[in-house]
């Protein structure tokens, strides 16, 4: 689902330099890119940051529409922000509030669209890897906080896909059909899910 992946995105192969990064470079890279900003809140550092954030996106071959566009609702909240701070703090204040949330977001996608599922499950497993003397599930670990990241924007994407459909139909005041509809494609989204993780053979009792 297309409006699924307009938070954080989708991994697009395009064979450049930055794809084949190691990925605790990547990780690295987009720390250094939003930390900064969000600790010492200055807007031209956010700004800066945020400018070479959108440079590497598109130094890494990902197309400006689909690596810089926003979703309507994280649009629309980041306005509502801005307006907020700048009438309570000043307009600087909500420059940067709100340059930093874009910021983080762009960071993320640096590292979420140029690298796949798999790997990025794999370095989450590498890094807590020395948990696991202790029985830390690593593999276990990995999954669920891929599963948790590509979960929420894919709800939120059925949500609005069903509450369009309904407003097509004329329906806009029956909650009830349309949340039964997200419940089916959530439930739908949990089955698929279990059976990728026990094709990678995350089943229970094995890490």
């Amino acid at each position: 689902m297309a409006k699924a992946d307009r938070l954080l995105g989708v991994y697009q192969p395009a064979g450049s330099a930055i794809e084949a990064w190691p990925i605790p470079l990547k990780y690295a890279v987009a720390l250094a890119l939003s930390l900064p900003a969000c600790l010492l809140q200055r807007w031209w550092l956010t700004l800066a940051c945020l400018a070479l954030a959108l440079a590497l996106t598109r130094a890494a071959g990902l197309r400006p529409g689909r690596a810089w566009a926003l979703p309507p609702v994280f649009l629309g909240l980041i306005v509502v922000l801005a307006l907020v701070h700048a009438l309570t703090d000043g307009w600087l204040i909500g420059l940067v509030v709100v340059g930093n949330l874009a910021l983080a977001l762009y960071a993320a996608r640096l590292v979420v669209m140029t690298t796949s599922a798999p790997r990025l499950i794999d370095a989450l497993v590498r890094a807590v890897g020395p948990l696991a003397r202790f029985g830390f599930p690593g593999r276990r670990f990995g999954w669920a906080v891929l599963v948790m990241v590509r979960s929420v924007p894919y709800l939120a994407g059925s949500l609005a896909a069903v509450r369009e459909a309904a407003l097509a139909r004329g329906l806009r005041g029956r909650l009830g059909p349309q949340i039964s509809q997200v419940v089916v494609r959530a439930v739908g989204y949990a089955q698929a899910t279990g059976d990728a993780m026990a094709a990678r053979g995350l089943e229970e009792g094995d890490d």
